[in-house]
């Protein structure tokens, strides 16, 4: 099973119009594991002094990490990078509709070959470097487009079972379903490290998300929802009631998984500084 039809599905629903896909965004804030942990990094660069930057973020998706930006920092010029034309297409006519286009622009862009030189204070990558083969090469582009003193700011898989490969619970083609849309099965925290000075810069701060409160959110709130869509739509109906009676448990998992250090853990969360 893949994520791309899920979405597509659920975009269809929310996208109908501007008020319900703010809704959706909300939900994903609130949902999403990955999304507290982004969250609680954004704040704490605005109280250290990002106030007004210049921000990439680079593999933007379906909108949502812009959206939150451009709230956060509300005098912020946004890049938003994508490879899929039709999801910036999409995100530019949103981001029209509610009259952010003057902040926030979606445009094509091959991270392997994008560089824009010493123009960004912040640079965010959610989930994107597992998708790329030639992760060295989109780091330096990263180092080159950013100011001196900007932070590049990652969350992507560890090597600890992040892409799902260790969870053995679910035969082979379960697994395969929650990993064939990757390069790589994760990052080992050093390594990732090695391969960002490797490209300039100067400092990085890595720490694991998704210890063992997070896995058990994460299970509840997404796999086992995504991999009941995927074995029949009707499941759409019933997911508002299983959402009513899980979210509150996820959401105190993504508590703890936020404000607890972790030895180890099936995320990363990474911050890059020139």
């Amino acid at each position: 099973m893949q994520y791309d039809p899920i979405k597509r599905s659920l975009g269809k629903v929310f996208n109908q119009n501007p008020t319900l896909r703010k809704l959706f965004y909300l939900l994903l804030d609130w949902l999403l594991l990955r999304s507290w942990h982004i969250r609680k990094e954004l704040r704490a660069l605005k109280k250290n002094g990002l106030q007004q930057p210049s921000i990439l973020d680079a593999g933007s998706g379906f909108g949502q990490y812009t959206y939150r930006m451009s709230r956060l920092f509300p005098q912020a010029k946004i890049l938003a990078a994508d490879i899929k034309p039709e999801q910036i297409a999409d995100c530019n006519r949103f981001f029209e509709k509610i009259d952010k286009a003057g902040q926030v622009k979606f445009q094509y862009a091959d991270l392997t070959q994008y560089k824009s030189e010493a123009s960004y204070d912040l640079v965010l990558s959610i989930d994107v470097m597992e998708h790329i083969e030639e992760d060295t090469r989109v780091f330096e582009n990263f180092y080159q487009s950013m100011k001196k003193g900007g932070v590049l700011l990652i969350s992507t898989p560890s090597d600890q079972g992040g892409s799902d490969v260790h969870d053995h619970d679910h035969d082979e083609e379960g697994v395969h379903g929650f990993v064939d849309e990757h390069v790589r099965d994760g990052y080992n925290i050093q390594d990732i490290a090695d391969k960002l000075k490797a490209a300039g810069f100067s400092r990085v701060d890595a720490r694991y998300s998704y210890g063992a409160p997070g896995k058990i959110s994460w299970k509840l709130s997404m796999k086992y929802p995504i991999l009941m869509l995927g074995a029949s739509k009707l499941f759409f109906v019933l997911l508002p009631f299983y959402y009513l009676i899980v979210f509150p448990i996820a959401a105190l998992l993504n508590y703890f998984d936020v404000n607890l250090k972790h030895p180890t853990g099936t995320g990363l969360i990474v911050k890059a500084y020139k």
